[in-house]
């Protein structure tokens, strides 16, 4: 958040995160910064931000979109969970709160505050999952597309990273309307976690 922030050891700039309050004010409960992560992971999962649940629990993933990820990554809890083969960081930290369709769009302040800062202590990671609008914005290169477009172009960024859709019950509809994805992307994903975490 500061220029001297990218000279802080590793462990104090996530302290720092973990602490954050920059848009307190536009949160619907108190700040709680959401993340996992070491220097030594090797896969990155990108998410767009904490739903109420993850805020409660304080671990990112801890609803039924994260049994839906870990089911297409081919892993479980445990190997998910561990921060030392798996970051998370989410294009917000913290929950933004429910709007009319679901929860709101991660808080602009996150992102250009931390991401860069933290990317570059994630000097190991083989494989990064972009999941979601916000995260295809900030992850992948070229204009805007639709999570749809950025999906079927997979292989354009593959193997070092892959664009997913949400993996959210309220994507049920387009997963049945895009059978392909689970038919040829799942499969190349499993292999390559495994490669990646020799699991």
């Amino acid at each position: 958040m500061t220029s001297d922030d990218s000279r802080l050891p590793f462990d104090d700039l996530v302290a720092k995160v973990r602490q954050c309050r920059i848009c307190e004010a536009h949160l619907p409960l108190e700040p709680r910064p959401v993340i996992q992560i070491s220097r030594s992971a090797r896969v990155l999962v990108v998410g767009q931000a904490p739903g109420r649940r993850v805020h409660e629990t304080g671990l990112p993933f801890n609803d039924p979109s994260g049994d839906r990820l870990r089911d297409w990554m081919g892993i479980d809890r445990a190997t998910f969970y561990d921060e030392q083969q798996l970051a998370i960081l989410p294009m917000g930290f913290c929950y933004p709160g429910t709007g009319k369709s679901g929860d709101l769009p991660p808080r602009p302040e996150c992102a250009p505050a931390w991401r860069d800062l933290l990317l570059a202590r994630l000097e190991h990671i083989e494989l990064t999952l972009v999941i979601g609008q916000y995260a295809h914005a900030w992850h992948l290169p070229g204009p805007g597309r639709s999570v749809t477009e950025s999906v079927r172009r997979w292989r354009e960024v593959w193997p070092a990273m892959l664009p997913l859709p949400h993996p959210s019950p309220r994507n049920n509809l387009w997963l049945r309307r895009n059978p392909w994805f689970e038919d040829q992307v799942i499969p190349q994903l499993k292999q390559r976690v495994r490669a990646v975490l020799e699991v």
